[in-house]
């Protein structure tokens, strides 16, 4: 399938897995024991354009477009979704809804320092009461005069307390059965993000819970139509589910990279543990399973790039390859054995990782849902 891809996106994703294996490998297993952000692995993302992929050179983008930011995505994820996912949210929630709502004003004020790399823009969505339900939202935004006046919290929120984090869009009841979209600097007083969690996985990406005292903004941070938030962000969660599914796919493969490699090397009653059919055919699932991913996404990418409906599309990506994850890295486990319930070993930290991707940017129980839906149900 790959024998697809024009010269332009082969290129970007060799020199991405280039990036992967000789600069982000070495120090995952590092950045993961440490609960560290590594910000020389988003310098080194920084310099190659990677957050710039999908916007206009006119915003300091790189003038590609989705797809390449999945294929990006994808050779990350194969060995450590961390930093896989600081460059998703980065850019698909982070700069992306400055992008494709933002004014004319807005994009010249946030965009460089964002598609640059050079700062973080964070999705202000879930909280304590409203994660699957966004619209149980209770965080406020009260028009005082010129300035907005934000009061609430969220939660689970990605690369919003790094060094460089600069902006973050939250969503806010601003009137009866009204959403909207408010741009708040990180810098505001009364903003805050609290102690970082203390997570399961992706031990190396910053997320953390906000509070919001009396943020006071001004009245053009307003991002898109009032009113409109809501449904704003339901399209950036419907693209963002497409680069999700990408990740996935880059860690449901990476878990078949190093299956195959330790079944070559791991000699078991006279010869390599992948000659054995009880290990060959593990693995032979998994391959499928990380393929069909890969198909489910790259149509997803190519129906939102053609301006077709791609909801159900994206979904459909988001389940396949979520699930493809999750079961590659419990069976890619087991094929290490007792190596694979160690953490210096990459399967053990697909174990981990893998478990968040059936759960953020939409649930599996989200997903079928949506599915269901768009079937005619």
């Amino acid at each position: 399938m790959t024998d697809l891809l024009t010269e332009e996106y082969r290129d970007l994703a060799l020199a991405v897995r280039d990036f992967a294996q000789k600069v982000v490998a070495p120090v995952a297993a590092k950045h993961d024991a440490e609960h560290s952000f590594p910000y020389e692995v988003v310098a080194g993302m920084a310099e190659m354009g990677l957050f710039g992929l999908p916007f206009p050179e006119e915003y300091g983008g790189q003038g590609g477009d989705y797809f390449s930011l999945c294929l990006a995505l994808e050779e990350l994820g194969k060995v450590d979704q961390s930093v896989a996912i600081t460059l998703e949210a980065g850019v698909s929630l982070g700069a992306m809804p400055v992008f494709r709502f933002g004014n004319a004003s807005q994009k010249d004020a946030w965009l460089p320092s964002l598609t640059s790399g050079r700062a973080l823009a964070a999705f202000g969505l879930t909280e304590a009461g409203a994660g699957s339900d966004a619209s149980g939202t209770r965080t406020t935004a009260r028009l005082d005069g010129d300035s907005w006046v934000v009061n609430g919290s969220k939660q689970f929120i990605t690369n919003s307390g790094t060094d460089i984090t600069s902006l973050v869009t939250v969503t806010a009841v601003t009137g009866p059965k009204e959403i909207s979209t408010i741009l708040v600097p990180t810098s505001t007083p009364g903003f805050r993000a609290e102690p970082a969690y203390d997570k399961v996985g992706w031990n190396a990406s910053d997320t953390h819970p906000l509070s919001f005292d009396d943020v006071r903004v001004p009245a053009e941070n307003l991002l898109g139509e009032r009113g409109r938030g809501y449904a704003n962000f339901l399209r950036i969660l419907d693209e963002g589910r497409i680069a999700i599914a990408a990740l996935a796919t880059g860690a449901a493969q990476g878990c078949v990279d190093e299956s195959v490699r330790y079944a070559k090397e791991r000699v078991a009653f006279g010869s390599p543990i992948g000659r054995h059919q009880a290990i060959a055919f593990k693995i032979a699932r998994m391959e499928a399973r990380a393929y069909t991913a890969r198909v489910a996404y790259y149509d997803a990418a190519a129906r939102m790039l053609a301006g077709k409906p791609f909801k159900k599309q994206a979904s459909i990506a988001k389940l396949v390859a979520s699930e493809a994850a999750m079961d590659n890295a419990r069976d890619a486990t087991q094929i290490h054995g007792g190596y694979g319930f160690m953490n210096e070993y990459a399967v053990a930290r697909h174990y981990r990782d893998s478990k968040i991707l059936e759960i953020g940017e939409g649930t599996t129980e989200v997903q079928l849902m949506l599915i269901a839906r768009e079937a005619g149900l």
